[in-house]
């Protein structure tokens, strides 16, 4: 299994092909960000779905994943 810096390395925003970051910034994150198009893809069962109609708006994510 991937760690997520490996994982990180190998892909990318599918909207734009920009660099993603965890959320929150763990081992197992809950989702990837696009700083570019601010939008974030869930990680379930730890994996990432990298589907454009699976991204939320980042402003969106923030209020649903208060902690």
């Amino acid at each position: 299994m991937m760690n997520t810096q490996e994982l990180l390395e190998i892909l990318a925003c599918p909207r734009c092909m920009g660099t993603l970051e965890p959320l929150p910034d763990a081992k197992r994150p809950e989702g990837l960000a696009c700083p570019a198009c601010n939008v974030v893809y869930p990680v379930r069962d730890d994996i990432p779905i990298m589907l454009t109609d699976a991204a939320v708006e980042r402003a969106r994510w923030d209020e649903e994943h208060k902690g």
